[in-house]
């Protein structure tokens, strides 16, 4: 791997200001998007034609390098294992000029490369220091495990929760409680537009505020609530009566919290394993955060927005979910390259760094590009291992690749290569998508 950053290795970067951003312009964002924006913010075209004029788009002048990879990606990607329908872009990440495209502006199906809009908007909104709160409060004899959106929470985390509630009941004098759980904080879970019935429960748990060790049930709540009576039960307090889905009420007295990770530590880890279940959780966060509902379709609505005001182009733009799972999901990869060049700014790593941070690295154990799932190891892409960060995506007839590499003019490179309908086997349409990344890098040339 490189030994600094795509960000802390370059000084001089594109469009510096002479100060880095502060949270008075995420604030901006967030009054922006909070403002209802008529007739604009759903619309939006379903079908796509396929950009013929990317060549225009093309600088005139490139090193030597760059004229490299150009030129060799124009042969690569013909190769068969990549069908006839790729979008695919390489820019230059500190001059912005366009190195090298192919149908840059066709929208496809992007997989999880969506999570990167996703985790635009999340962080801009919410803000990298941002943490969920899962509470327990007491009421008339009962216990209400509260849900706050951490996709995060562990039993363990319950088991400490469930300590300090027992520590409270028993200085009160009180040894029997009823449990219930709340998770008002979301809507009733519904399928995306674009979602299979089958999606569930191996892809995706229906989205609930309220999960514990991720598990993938179809009641994620009282799955959550049933462990926390159990734990509260170990610590010598009877609980009576089933596990049930309830609404705290507001003279409720707190007896217990919990707090997240960062923000920023979550969509670190988000990205790197490609966790659809963090995606949808983080999508209605944001929906509330920017003061909207938490579904779907607000929460969509708000990614837009966010990237609009970065300036990233949603010609040709179409998202119904934050993770990608979605069929009718369609992003050109000029978009998703646009996208990490935002988060590679250095005007906005304060905000967007673990977006750059949490990408794969090509070799890594325990993440999407690791040796596990059999990335980068063929003779034409081994040489990027450690060199190539990038973030995944994978659906039926849809396989994406886009991120960083430094190539071999010094000089960092944001690629995206996007993917649909080839009838090869997904193993070898993603070792062929590794060896353009390698061409990028310039190991293969």
């Amino acid at each position: 791997m490189p030994s600094s950053s795509p960000t802390s290795a370059r000084s001089g970067g594109r469009h510096r200001r002479a100060k880095a951003p502060n949270p008075a312009f995420r604030r901006a964002i967030v009054l922006a998007v909070t403002a209802p924006v008529a007739g604009t913010i759903l619309t939006g075209t379903s079908a796509f034609a396929a950009d013929k004029t990317d060549t225009k788009t093309i600088a005139t002048t490139l090193d030597t390098a760059e004229q490299k990879i150009a030129d060799n990606l124009n042969t690569r990607v013909q190769d068969p294992r990549l069908g006839s329908t790729l979008s695919g872009v390489v820019i230059d990440a500190k001059s912005h000029k366009a190195v090298w495209g192919h149908d840059a502006t066709t929208a496809l199906m992007p997989a999880s490369n969506a999570k990167l809009g996703t985790s635009t908007a999340a962080l801009t909104v919410l803000g990298p220091d941002h943490r969920f709160t899962t509470k327990v409060v007491y009421g008339d004899g009962t216990l209400t495990l509260v849900g706050g959106g951490d996709r995060s929470l562990t039993s363990g985390d319950l088991e400490a929760l469930a300590k300090t509630a027992v520590a409270g009941l028993k200085n009160a004098g009180l040894t029997t409680v009823k449990v219930q759980v709340d998770d008002s904080l979301f809507p009733e879970p519904t399928l995306a537009t674009g979602w299979n019935d089958g999606y569930y429960p191996d892809n995706i748990a229906p989205v609930r505020a309220l999960v514990v060790d991720g598990h993938h049930v179809t009641d994620t709540s009282l799955d959550a609530g049933q462990a926390f009576a159990t734990f509260l039960g170990d610590q010598g307090v009877t609980v009576t009566g089933d596990v049930t889905h309830g609404v705290a009420n507001t003279h409720d007295v707190p007896v217990a919290r919990h707090q997240s990770d960062k923000l920023s530590v979550l969509v670190k880890h988000m990205l790197k394993v490609s966790d659809n279940d963090y995606a949808e959780t983080l999508l209605r966060m944001t929906a509330l955060g920017a003061g909207r509902q938490a579904t779907f379709e607000d929460g969509t609505a708000v990614v837009r927005e966010v990237l609009s005001r970065y300036g990233v182009s949603l010609d040709n733009f179409e998202i119904h979910d934050g993770s990608g799972l979605s069929r009718a999901d369609r992003i050109p990869a000029q978009t998703i390259a646009d996208i990490l060049d935002v988060a590679d700014d250095p005007r906005y790593a304060q905000t967007l760094k673990s977006i750059i941070d949490g990408l794969p690295v090509a070799g890594e154990a325990g993440a999407t590009l690791g040796p596990e799932w059999g990335r980068f190891d063929t003779a034409d892409s081994q040489c990027a291992v450690g060199k190539v960060k990038a973030k995944t995506g994978t659906l039926t007839g849809a396989i994406a690749l886009s991120g960083l590499t430094k190539a071999a003019d010094g000089r960092w490179k944001i690629f995206s290569f996007v993917e649909n309908n080839s009838t090869a086997a997904p193993g070898d349409t993603k070792d062929a998508l590794d060896g353009l990344a390698a061409t990028v890098n310039g190991c293969w040339a």
